[in-house]
């Protein structure tokens, strides 16, 4: 069986899955433009998820399962894997502790005023009149309540706030005080002081959040995207902070990345904006890895059981 990767993987962890697995065929390459070559052999690929489109998929006619070393699945052609019946399986969950300890960082960055402060420092500024205030006991809604939405919600209880979760079955999750489905939304969006978006890109959540619910936020709301760029249009974003609707907003992902030098995100003052590493880590490729070999064990032995499988019809 050739195991092809298009992810670039320490010489670390490719000796440790060659002495695992001496039986299969591994190729590791650093990207597409190297594995491309390889494509028509494998029938294991492993990949980012945005390198694979439907013509090349066509020629890898051996394929019979797509291993993602992320949770965004959104840029696969699911169309065709669906036909072909190719298995899809992504590394949902690895990202919990680094995605919650940035949104807990901005949330703390905002209330007390580190940006300020760091310009104050290289100013020699000692200015005590910079106002702060404590995110304890404030309320935060999370738009999404799998792994990451629960780590969020686990640390904001840390700091005695109120959680609120959004999710399309309104189930009961551990650490939310309530959960809501999405068509609830509206009714707690205006006490809500920090909204955390988790939600990954489907045809379901793609611009969910408009205008209206930007109206129904307090104006002094901070808004956190931390899941996917089209859950809601960038002129919303926009216009909500400069006719100051809401107070600020922290925006990791974005509706075209990278974001172009002259995006206006750029230069608004209540705009953070990160390059898309809210889930970046140390611990990242070996999480994925561990992932991808417990699924790889089963693969080898027939089982229709696997960590993480994703449903190709409604891509995620």
């Amino acid at each position: 069986m050739v195991i092809l990767f298009s992810v670039k993987i320490s010489e670390k962890h490719q000796e440790a899955l060659l002495n695992k697995y001496p039986h299969e065929d591994f190729i590791f390459k650093d990207g597409m433009t190297e594995a491309e070559k390889y494509l028509e052999q494998a029938s294991v690929f492993v990949t980012y998820g945005d390198d694979l489109d439907d013509n090349k998929l066509r020629r890898a006619t051996n394929l019979k399962w797509i291993m993602v070393l992320s949770a965004g699945v959104d840029q696969l052609p699911f169309k065709q894997i669906e036909d072909r019946g190719i298995l899809v399986t992504n590394s949902k969950g690895i990202h919990k502790t680094q995605m919650a300890e940035y949104t807990l960082s901005m949330m703390l960055q905002m209330y007390r005023q580190e940006k300020l402060l760091m310009e104050n420092e290289k100013a020699a500024s000692w200015d005590k009149r910079v106002r702060m205030k404590e995110i304890s006991g404030q309320t935060i809604m999370v738009l999404g309540t799998g792994a990451i939405g629960q780590e969020v919600a686990r640390l904001a209880k840390a700091f005695r706030m109120k959680t609120i979760g959004i999710s399309r079955s309104g189930r009961v999750v551990d650490y939310f005080d309530e959960v809501l489905t999405i068509e609830q939304i509206n009714s707690k969006l205006p006490e809500t002081d920090f909204i955390v978006s988790i939600l990954p890109s489907t045809k379901e959540t793609r611009y969910l959040l408009t205008e209206e619910h930007f109206n129904l936020m307090k104006n002094s709301a901070i808004f956190i995207n931390i899941g996917r760029g089209d859950v809601v249009k960038s002129e919303t974003i926009l216009k909500a902070i400069r006719d100051e609707e809401i107070a600020y907003a922290v925006l990791d992902v974005f509706e075209q990345e990278p974001l172009p030098e002259d995006h206006p995100f750029w230069k608004e003052t209540n705009i953070t904006v990160t390059p898309h590493i809210s889930g970046q880590s140390p611990n990242y490729i070996s999480r994925a890895l561990a992932i991808f070999q417990d699924n790889l064990d089963n693969f080898q032995q027939g089982k229709s059981t696997y960590i993480n499988k994703v449903n190709p019809s409604r891509g995620y």
